[in-house]
């Protein structure tokens, strides 16, 4: 049986559960599609059901991980996150068919090179479109879905098991609220638009809201917590469950908003109502938009100050200044 391998080992979850499209497309000529990725994406691509089998790249010897891979017998792989080292590890497994990023030092390694569009001004095509490209040039192509992540039957006892210990006996019960962005200084991340935003969305919908992140921003959601107040029940719970109980709850939820990150993703993948805040001035909400049939964006309304950007910024006034009621109007459309 023919085998190929998908490499997406960079970036945050979104990217590589993003990437996961590329792998469903080489299903169309290929028997089996494995994925290469980053310890902590194994969890999220091990739900993917388009990918048959999940292998890690923890870092470390090149010739070792080349050698584990080269006893698969791919017959081609596709790396979309490509640095000097992604690019080195199929050469070295003496994979014959290798697809990656034109233009770089490194791609006379690919035995096939794809410029990538978002380098020659595209902006506005969605990033599951550009890596496409990737499998294009293997006669594969993509269908109009988007992309799937499907707990399992343990991730549905976790998340059961946190909506009763909520108090929440029911599916569409409740809210989901994500404060987080990782590439954001958890030192100056205000609470203050977040804290508004909670509380006109439990005067619109009259539910209680969950608030999410990951274990490092768990200081933010108790601030937020604090913040609220009395103005919307609240309980907060990053850093409280694995992705796919996250994924679990977020199907039983009435409504997922958040800032761009993982979550909103995997949210919009299990089919539950997601709303993308992209509040950044440099942000392309077009290319990193949740793909879903309930799904809608806003996109940056407060002016940065000159120079500023989403890693280096000493207020995050955007943030500070959500525009609720376009967040408001977002989600009442989905």
């Amino acid at each position: 049986m023919s085998r190929a391998l998908l490499y997406c080992a960079g970036g945050g979850i979104g990217d590589s559960l993003v990437a996961s499209i590329v792998g469903r497309a080489l299903k169309q000529r290929y028997g089996a599609v494995d994925a290469l990725t980053l310890p902590g994406h194994r969890e999220t691509l091990e739900r993917v059901p388009d990918l048959d089998a999940v292998l890690t790249d923890a870092g470390g010897d090149e010739r070792a991980l080349a050698k584990d891979i080269a006893e698969n017998g791919y017959d081609a792989c596709v790396v979309t996150w490509a640095t000097p080292r992604t690019a080195r590890i199929p050469q070295l497994a003496r994979i014959p068919v290798r697809v990656g990023q034109a233009r770089r030092l490194y791609s006379h390694r690919f035995t096939i090179r794809v410029p990538v569009r978002s380098e020659t001004g595209d902006v506005t095509s969605h990033w599951s479109d550009i890596l496409l490209d990737y499998a294009r040039a293997l006669g594969c192509d993509g269908d109009e879905g988007g992309y799937r992540f499907v707990p399992t039957a343990a991730d549905e006892r976790d998340a059961a098991a946190a909506a009763a210990s909520f108090g929440f006996n029911g599916d569409r019960d409740f809210l989901i609220l994500n404060p987080c962005n990782a590439i954001a200084s958890r030192r100056f991340w205000p609470v203050e638009g977040w804290a508004l935003l909670a509380g006109a969305l439990h005067r619109r919908f009259g539910l209680p809201l969950l608030v999410s992140g990951g274990p490092a921003d768990e200081p933010i959601a108790e601030r937020l917590v604090s913040a609220i107040g009395s103005a919307a029940p609240v309980t907060p719970i990053a850093g409280t469950l694995g992705i796919g109980a996250f994924g679990a709850l977020a199907r039983r939820a009435r409504l997922f908003a958040g800032i761009t990150t993982g979550s909103m993703h995997v949210a919009a993948a299990v089919g539950c109502p997601t709303v993308g805040i992209f509040p950044f001035q440099s942000d392309f909400p077009e290319r990193w938009a949740p793909l879903g049939a309930r799904t809608a964006v806003v996109r940056p309304s407060y002016a940065c100050h000159p120079g500023d950007t989403k890693e280096h910024c000493p207020d995050y006034a955007c943030v500070a200044n959500l525009d609720v009621a376009r967040i408001l109007a977002a989600a009442e459309s989905v």
